[in-house]
């Protein structure tokens, strides 16, 4: 069946009927293309989400206090909740399947930075060291908060790049003293990530337990930002969040269920839940993108039937003079298997190399500095999707080509041979 008289065969049909053979072709080339285009596109979206994620650990819970709304032990509603450092302790001793524990107190007003005849305003952010891990920071000179500086009550603070560009210029800032609000603060870091947003490289850090002795803020904390343990299901992290809120009400006397009391933010839900999302999404791309290949094998199979009919009297010829069943169908199949695989192959190519086109023009814009708030990222296809659709190709080619091949095995020679 593989010799060299049935290929010449095969390709002498195909050069016989060019443009119906070509359009054929397109039309399961097209129905990869597109799979491919859209399995890409995906996936663009999906890493887009994951870096926006990956500016914080996707493990991460916020905790803020607020006001209670609803009567609790004899207690009305309206009463402050106020947490404190005793807070801060508490949650980093308990197991409440917490990990890592960083404390904020909020500045009051807008904070003035000055640094000789420079001047601006700029966030400033409270806390303890563990933020730099949780936040995923990148200092690229100096060091970020230690203990001994939150035990010391150092005055020292971590500057954002464009705190440095506007205040130190070509200066290094490191060892020099800047003022905020007029209390003089030692440079002893500066962050700076290309893949962060800009907003962030505004910010600057000092030790919590500095900013509440110098603002007046005694043991006072605002919020708190925790990583928990890494689960894998949205139940597994609201039972975490659940486990704290009780621990909190308890100590602060609230009802668990009283939200206004106390609001928190899983990052690790909302997280488990878009990848989820995004899961669905690659299901269905996989089934406009198969739908559209069955598309293109359909025609392949009409086209076939067509060959089929065109070519009675020869099948009948090579029936009477002693072809078996199987060779007529091998022929067929084989020719119907070249076709689907030659132009599925070319979509293929052409969807693949589209999407590392794209991938190139991004991670282009993102080095220059100018695709920082780019969302779609690294849209490519995985060797492996490729390998599996290109198997799926194959074997729809076979199936296209059995009905078309099984009719002309049951052509009778002595019938054939009186077809016009």
């Amino acid at each position: 069946m593989f010799d060299i008289d049935v290929w010449q065969e095969i390709f002498a049909t195909i050069k016989k009927n060019k443009l119906r053979t070509f359009l054929t072709g397109f039309s399961v080339a097209w129905g990869i293309f597109m799979l491919m285009i859209l399995l890409g596109s995906g996936n663009g979206l999906q890493n887009g989400v994951r870096t926006q994620f990956a500016s914080n650990s996707v493990n991460m819970m916020w905790l803020w206090a607020g006001e209670t709304s609803m009567p609790y032990q004899g207690l009305k509603e309206g009463r402050s909740v106020k947490f404190n450092n005793a807070d801060y302790t508490f949650l980093k001793g308990m197991n409440l399947d917490l990990e890592l524990v960083s404390s904020r107190y909020y500045l009051p007003g807008n904070i003035v930075y000055t640094y000789k005849n420079e001047y601006g305003t700029f966030e400033t952010s409270s806390c303890h060291p563990s933020l730099k891990l949780m936040g995923n920071m990148k200092v690229t000179s100096g060091r970020f908060i230690n203990d001994l500086d939150i035990n010391d009550y150092r005055k020292v603070i971590v500057i954002g790049d464009n705190v440095r560009l506007a205040l130190f210029k070509d200066v290094d800032p490191l060892g020099e003293y800047i003022n905020l609000n007029n209390v003089p603060f030692k440079v002893v870091g500066v962050i700076h990530d290309k893949g962060r947003r800009n907003d962030d490289e505004r910010t600057s850090y000092i030790p919590i337990s500095t900013a509440q002795r110098i603002f007046n803020g005694a043991d006072r904390v605002h919020t708190f930002a925790v990583t928990t343990k890494m689960v894998t299901t949205v139940e597994e992290a609201d039972s975490i969040t659940a486990d704290v809120r009780k621990a909190m009400a308890l100590r602060h006397n609230f009802d668990p269920k009283d939200k206004r009391a106390m609001g928190s933010f899983n990052l690790l839900a909302m997280y488990i839940r878009t990848m989820k999302i995004f899961q669905a999404i690659k299901i269905f791309v996989w089934i406009i993108g198969i739908g559209t290949l069955i598309a293109g094998i359909v025609g392949v199979s009409n086209i076939m039937l067509i060959l089929v009919k065109e070519r009675t009297r020869e099948i009948g010829i090579r029936k009477a003079i002693g072809a078996t069943p199987g060779s007529v169908i091998g022929l067929v199949l084989l020719e119907s298997i070249l076709i689907t695989t030659v132009a599925g192959y070319i979509g293929l190519l052409f969807g693949i190399g589209l999407m590392e086109a794209v991938n190139y023009g991004l991670e282009q814009a993102i080095g220059s500095g100018e695709g920082e708030r780019i969302f779609f990222r690294n849209p490519t296809v995985d060797f492996t999707t490729a390998i599996t659709a290109m198997v799926i190709l194959i074997v729809s080619g076979a199936l296209a080509g059995y009905l078309p091949a099984r009719k002309a095995a049951n052509v009778k020679p002595i019938e054939a041979l009186r077809n016009d």
